[in-house]
């Protein structure tokens, strides 16, 4: 390199002929001071050896001249060009730069890991404070509003069983579609939820659709309660709504009891030339001194109802009408059509209750239903009493066919007409 940059500075000068023998080349290594061991080494290595042939001297400093030019360019290059970082390989690093980057890595996550689970824990905080509060809520508003929060659970219970038998209701009647003996195939409860539903979901539907509305439902929820025993069904009563509400509607149904057994002994002379006249004549007669006649002598007079002045299509409009209001039949157009489903679905479910083991394995519930559906009103009476009436109904109900339909339809005058209870419903005095 020394030698290069010497080089350097004798090409600054004017051009020189290079040496073209060893004398020469060895005095300018002299000439100058500071000379490197390396040219001194030369000098001697020069002054030792034989010289070469002047072809092999030319090749020598041809790669000298070669050489020394290449490092001049380098050199001046270098010295032109920016301070660069060499190419050289990094060195290393030391082990403890990795540790000490471990260390802040390990602190950073420490830090966000307990950041993370401070938010995780204030998240927690919120959300169990605000479940809390929100399932404590109707605790408070029971507490500051009892009577509104009675309703809501009243309304809401009620909601659900309705939705819940409206479901059983549609698989009921899918199964009575889909099968071929129809609706015969189905047992007690599944007929008395046949029967009752659709007429629950005709009233029931206003009510729900009023309480939906956006603003209206605000004015319309209290007006529902206010009149649950019309806009609303047994679903949504209380157990003391439904008691209250049992006994006004059969007291309604029970005062159509004189009006119908007017009719029969209006029509008793047009069955003058039927075989049976006597014997319906003296069965009326009982009805009019206040006993009932049994089960043998009505299923003895049935055919009385098959044609003439008491069959469903002899009877005149007022006499239809009576039976519909005495049954508890929704008014409508097609009055007749309402009485003879209603007679055949009662029928079934007599059937049902002979299938099922008879009347005496109803349950309670059931059994003061059964009654109630029937025209008899079931308070005040014991488990036996209503037992006896309902066999004496179903012994009836079974033994008769299609043809004798006007018969059933008068069997809550004909079996209840005299009966106490209803007796008492009619023209007892109400507790004030």
């Amino acid at each position: 390199m020394a030698l290069a940059l010497r080089m350097a500075r004798f090409s600054a000068g004017p051009a020189i002929r290079w040496p073209q023998d060893r004398r020469r080349l060895i005095r300018l290594c002299s000439a100058s001071d500071g000379v490197p061991t390396i040219l001194c080494s030369k000098r001697r290595e020069f002054a030792t050896k034989p010289s070469p042939a002047p072809s092999q001297i030319k090749r020598n400093v041809a790669a000298e001249i070669t050489s020394v030019g290449k490092v001049i360019y380098e050199t001046g290059w270098d010295a032109n060009k920016p301070h660069m970082k060499s190419h050289t390989s990094p060195t290393p690093p030391s082990s403890k730069k990795p540790e000490d980057d471990k260390k802040r890595k390990d602190t950073a996550d420490t830090i966000k890991s307990k950041r993370d689970q401070m938010r995780d824990n204030m998240q927690d905080y919120i959300f169990t404070r605000y479940f809390n509060y929100v399932k404590n809520y109707d605790k408070v508003l029971e507490k500051n509003f009892p009577k509104a929060m009675q309703l809501y659970r009243v309304f809401f219970d009620g909601v659900k069983t309705f939705f819940g038998d409206m479901k059983r209701f549609l698989k009921i009647a899918r199964i009575a579609n889909d099968s071929p003996q129809g609706i015969r195939v189905l047992n007690r409860q599944e007929l008395e939820l046949y029967m009752q539903m659709p007429r629950d979901m005709i009233k029931v539907a206003p009510a729900l659709i009023g309480c939906s509305l956006p603003m209206v439902g605000y004015a319309f929820f209290p007006l529902v309660f206010w009149y649950p025993r019309t806009f609303l069904t047994s679903h949504f009563w209380t157990p003391q709504q439904r008691s209250e509400f049992q006994i006004y509607y059969m007291k309604r149904r029970l005062c159509y009891n004189k009006p119908v057994f007017r009719c029969l002994q209006a029509k008793l002379k047009a069955t003058a030339a039927h075989p049976k006249h006597a014997q319906f004549a003296d069965i009326l007669g009982q009805l009019g001194s206040g006993t009932h006649p049994t089960p043998e002598m009505l299923i003895d007079v049935k055919d009385i109802f098959v044609d003439g002045p008491y069959s469903l299509l002899g009877m005149p409009r007022k006499h239809v009408k009576n039976l519909v209001n005495l049954h508890g039949l929704p008014s409508s157009i097609f009055k007749r059509h309402r009485l003879h489903e209603h007679a055949f679905l009662v029928h079934y479910m007599d059937q049902a209750i002979n299938r099922e083991g008879g009347v005496h394995n109803l349950p309670l519930p059931a059994l003061r239903y059964s009654c109630y559906l029937r025209g008899l009103n079931p308070e005040c009476l014991s488990t036996e009493e209503m037992i006896e009436w309902l066999r004496n109904w179903v012994k009836v109900s079974t033994s008769i066919q299609g043809e004798h339909i006007t018969l059933f339809l008068h069997l809550p005058i004909l079996l209840g007409y005299n009966h106490p209870s209803n007796w008492k419903t009619i023209y007892g005095k109400e507790d004030n």
